[in-house]
């Protein structure tokens, strides 16, 4: 399992998503990391989802963060 925000990251998104962002700087994709991170803390939707399915719960908070402004 990877520990890096990054590679977390990486591994919760669809792979075209993850080719995509993986093609982009470091420091972007540090970037979106730390803004998945901040919306896998702060949604408390995403908190029920990840009682069921931690793997979905931070699918869901990667695409969210593409969709607001990465993808």
């Amino acid at each position: 399992m990877p520990t890096d925000a990054v590679e977390r990251f990486l591994a919760a998104l669809d792979p075209e998503h993850r080719e995509a962002v993986g093609a982009r700087p470091h420091q972007e994709q540090e970037r979106l990391a730390a803004a998945w991170e901040r919306e896998l803390a702060s949604d408390d939707e995403l908190d029920t989802l990840d009682e069921l399915s931690p793997p979905a719960a931070e699918a869901e908070a990667a695409r969210r963060v593409l969709e607001r402004g990465g993808g």
